[in-house]
């Protein structure tokens, strides 16, 4: 706010409230803010959440309106005139900003998210232990649902098994689980379907667990019944590619770097075209989030970024390949978080 010239900002993004404060909610369609001035912090929740945030805020004042009331009593009180207001630009609608104008004087809106960004992207090491425990749930369920896959489950089935794992750790999903069998598995986001693994099916399982907000993602494969040689030889390459990346990560190299890593070894391969998505993203409260190692991109590596490592090669009406794991970058190389068998789990066929 001082390098802006800011007496004010106004921050709206329930993701970014709940790392600046410690408070996590979700409000759907209701308004939720936490207005900050030099001398205080003022958190403006919902009344059906405030003794969630004054429970789990200790860095602001609560205050909270109920269905019926104006919030933007609260909002011009808690901002005074602000000529000059920072908000997150990503996530303020028109009509939000127009109301801000109007009740606080704002007359010009300045984009602070590229900072709130900016701090969330380096995790501390109490984020890094979240982080690590998300994992730990992670690794854990893929191993037990790996176990008890079996031809004739349909994807829907072993997503609802994977969902039930993590709660019984105690913990939440990180994102929609992904189940994808056999040509489904081409389809690098495909959602779990009624389709039944078959003979001769690669499964995909892509899904995370999610620790005191903070979230894992890794992805795992599996053939039903005895591998073909092509699979057992995609796969080895996605693992060789997987391999060179995570050797690639250290402090001080550029998220490009990674990736080109990963990638030249599928391009040596033939299959460049099939590997058509980057490498990685940052993982933290949201599943993706800063960086992104996006092919020749020039963000600098440092000690404390947390993000996925994932080549894929993806084959229409055959199948894909992707291995996903989760890494800490260090000042002389990374710390790989997930660690589950990364190899072509067999799966029987009757």
């Amino acid at each position: 706010m001082v390098q802006h010239g800011l007496e004010a900002a106004y921050i709206t993004r329930p993701v970014s409230i709940a790392y600046l404060t410690g408070f996590h909610a979700e409000p759907h369609e209701r308004l939720m803010a936490l207005a900050v001035r030099p001398a205080r912090a003022t958190l403006i929740v919902p009344a059906l959440e405030e003794e969630n945030a004054k429970t789990n805020s200790d860095e602001a004042e609560v205050v909270a309106w109920r269905d019926g009331e104006d919030p933007y009593e609260l909002v011009r009180d808690a901002l005074d005139e602000s000529p000059r207001l920072g908000v997150e630009k990503v996530h303020l609608t028109v009509q939000e900003a127009e109301a801000l104008g109007a009740r606080t004087g704002a007359r010009e809106l300045v984009d602070v998210a590229p900072e709130i960004r900016r701090l969330r992207r380096t995790k501390s090491e109490s984020e890094v232990a979240a982080l690590a425990r998300a994992a730990v749930i992670t690794d854990a369920v893929c191993d037990e649902v790996m176990q008890g896959l079996r031809a004739g489950h349909s994807e829907l089935a072993v997503a609802v098994s994977i969902g039930a794992a993590i709660a019984a750790y105690g913990a939440g999903p990180a994102f929609e689980t992904l189940v994808q069998s056999g040509p489904n598995s081409a389809e690098p986001h495909h959602r779990p379907s009624a389709r039944v693994l078959k003979k001769g099916d690669l499964v995909l399982l892509d899904f995370g667990a999610a620790f005191e907000g903070y979230r894992a993602d890794t992805t795992r494969m599996a053939v039903v019944g005895e591998p073909s040689a092509r699979q057992l030889e995609i796969h080895s390459l996605v693992l060789k590619a997987h391999d060179a990346a995570v050797e690639a990560v250290r402090a001080g190299v550029t998220t490009g770097d990674v990736d080109a890593a990963a990638r030249q070894v599928i391009e040596a391969a033939g299959l460049g075209e099939r590997f058509f998505h980057r490498i990685g993203h940052g993982l933290g409260l949201e599943a993706h989030e800063d960086p992104s190692l996006d092919p020749g991109s020039d963000t600098v590596l440092e000690p404390g970024m947390v993000f996925t490592i994932e080549p894929g090669v993806y084959i229409p009406l055959w199948g894909g390949i992707r291995i996903e794991d989760d890494v800490v970058v260090e000042a002389a190389g990374c710390r790989v978080l997930t660690k589950a068998d990364r190899s072509l789990r067999l799966v029987a066929a009757g």
